[in-house]
């Protein structure tokens, strides 16, 4: 996703800090509320949305905050210690941190811990470098907590949307959603990151992934349409091989799809026939003959099949 796409999304027209505080505070507000604290009085939550920081990316925060300061305030709120709990901005905290500053600006105001995490999450959310598997637990995270659930009942819910709404394009019968699939395709449209049904397609998926897949994936080394090819490989050896070879060299997605050929055991009848069957039955689903351009492209295609299908 382009800086410029994920600028124009609804949440992050709200900027961060007024996203923050849940209204439409002005910026002169949020300067004039701002504090300076000792950093020492500040503390990471125990729960954390954000678990990878790129090294390169921190060095230049680093020398940013060397030379200018800490120019947007943190968000903190009070402890029962007299100390202060932070909610947005880690990013900035451990640069200052790493820069030796030893006080800093924040907003501090009373939350919740629930208040608190959905802020820390949509903050999270709103990063231009963040990467896809970030991305997926965050949202799930955020949905579990405005449905006050967990997020294994999220993945359920998610998939149960799925199955139902290809129930209904199958029946072609509109079908009442219920509050928790309405209250998700809110949270999906206010995020404007994706649709439900993209996310559950393309990003649940990416959980399932290998540990060393992920690993990558969460450092931003390469992106995740080649990372779900590569976990098609289910030697360890073998994916760690391409898997290196793929970032070091910079492998496009075609590149990597025809070294996995050779990699992969050759496939059996029965298998074969079962790719078939499912290709048929998603062309189904997706009626995508009443879509005049994928129906354009999917004509050729099976012009060449009947073609193939012809030859002795």
């Amino acid at each position: 996703m382009s800086s410029k796409n994920r600028r124009d999304r609804p949440y992050q027209q709200m900027k961060s800090l007024d996203i923050l505080f849940g209204d439409s505070q002005a910026e002169t507000e949020t300067e004039a509320a701002a504090k300076i604290i000792s950093i020492e009085l500040i503390r990471l939550p125990n729960e954390q949305p954000r678990r990878y920081f790129d090294p390169q990316a921190m060095l230049e925060l680093v020398e940013s905050v060397r030379q200018h300061g800490i120019l947007q305030p943190l968000l903190v709120r009070p402890r029962s210690d007299e100390k202060y709990e932070l909610v947005a901005g880690e990013r900035r905290y451990r640069a200052a941190i790493e820069a030796q500053k030893a006080e800093i600006p924040v907003v501090i105001r009373e939350l919740s811990d629930e208040e608190a995490m959905q802020l820390s999450l949509i903050e999270n959310l709103c990063r231009e470098d963040l990467n896809p598997v970030e991305e997926t637990e965050g949202i799930l995270q955020l949905l579990a907590l405005r449905l006050s659930t967990d997020v294994a009942n999220i993945t359920s819910l998610l998939y149960k949307m799925k199955n139902a709404a290809e129930k209904e394009d199958e029946s072609r019968h509109n079908v009442m959603p219920n509050p928790e699939s309405q209250m998700v395709e809110e949270i999906f449209a206010s995020l404007g990151l994706m649709t439900w049904e993209s996310f559950v397609k393309n990003r649940l998926p990416l959980l399932n992934l290998p540990e060393d897949v992920l690993r990558v994936l969460r450092q931003g080394k390469i992106a995740y349409t080649k990372a779900k090819v590569i976990a098609r490989l289910k030697g360890e050896d073998a994916r760690k091989e391409l898997l290196e070879t793929a970032i070091s060299e910079n492998l496009s997605l075609t590149e990597i799809q025809s070294r996995l050929k050779d990699k992969l055991p050759f496939k059996e009848p029965d298998e074969r026939k079962e790719r078939i069957e499912n290709t048929i039955r998603q062309v189904k689903q997706t009626r995508v003959w009443e879509d005049q351009k994928k129906w354009n492209r999917l004509e050729k295609l099976l012009a060449k099949i009947e073609e193939i299908l012809v030859q002795e």
